[in-house]
């Protein structure tokens, strides 16, 4: 895997709700960073923009382009499917499957179809990401039985057992507890560190912002907003004024 940046070009328009309430979503941005993350409230939008990139929520108009290649583009019926994007996706609940092991969750990854890997599979890949995020003694584990950290690493091992060209990160630590998140957070970009590979994060949570916002994008109401203007530069012994 590099660790070279990678580039998003995303401008799409859906409208998704019913029942006389619909929220429309159109979003357009460009990327070239290493780490970009999308941050906003709640309802802003952002699982909807990450979906599309992804491949698991269609637009209604417009397109996206992965390293200036189309992975969807309406107008020409471009559609990839989501499989072939190589784009790995850790959801925020993490959605492992609760009927199988770490090990069989990791190697679902590498399945074609839905048929569930046997608890006998072995695979090098699969060896090599229990090793790397050390899941190693649980791999016969089932999810329940594992700590909030050891199921996120478990589902992080699922997106990268493919080796995809980046990584979708859908509000990574909004389901662990307060108290482990800094840590994770940590242990997270330790590892972004040193398996070198680009990601798209979306969070709500300026700790996430802080830490991994190489490019940052701020989205409310369904659209990017412009970044916020700087103060121009003061000349020496000025001093910034504000209203009170």
């Amino acid at each position: 895997m590099s660790g070279a940046p990678i580039s998003f070009e995303v401008d799409v328009r859906k409208r998704v709700g019913g029942a006389g309430r619909s929220f429309d979503l159109e979003v357009c941005f460009r990327t070239h960073a290493r780490r970009t993350v999308i941050f906003g409230p709640s309802g802003a939008g952002k699982s909807l923009t990450l979906q599309a990139v992804a491949g698991l929520l269609r637009p209604d108009e417009g397109h996206i382009l992965v390293e200036g290649e189309p992975v969807l583009d309406v107008a020409r019926r471009i559609d990839v499917p989501a499989r072939a994007r190589k784009l790995g996706y850790l959801f925020q609940d993490y959605a492992l499957f609760p009927h199988l092991s770490v090990r069989q969750n990791i190697a679902f990854g590498l399945q074609r179809g839905w048929l569930n890997p046997r608890p006998s599979t072995r695979h090098p890949a699969v060896d090599r990401w229990l090793h790397a995020l050390g899941l190693d003694r649980v791999a016969d584990q089932w999810p329940h039985q594992l700590s909030g950290g050891q199921r996120q690493r478990t589902a992080l091992a699922r997106a990268l057992v493919n080796e995809p060209r980046a990584l979708l990160l859908d509000e990574p630590f909004s389901a662990l507890d307060p108290s482990l998140r800094e840590h994770t957070r940590a242990e997270l970009q330790a590892l972004l560190d040193d398996i070198g590979i680009p990601m798209l994060m979306i969070t709500h949570d300026p700790a996430d912002l802080d830490r991994f916002g190489e490019q940052t994008l701020h989205l409310a109401e369904g659209r990017i907003l412009p970044p916020a203007p700087r103060h121009p530069r003061l000349p020496e012994g000025a001093s910034a004024l504000t209203d009170r």
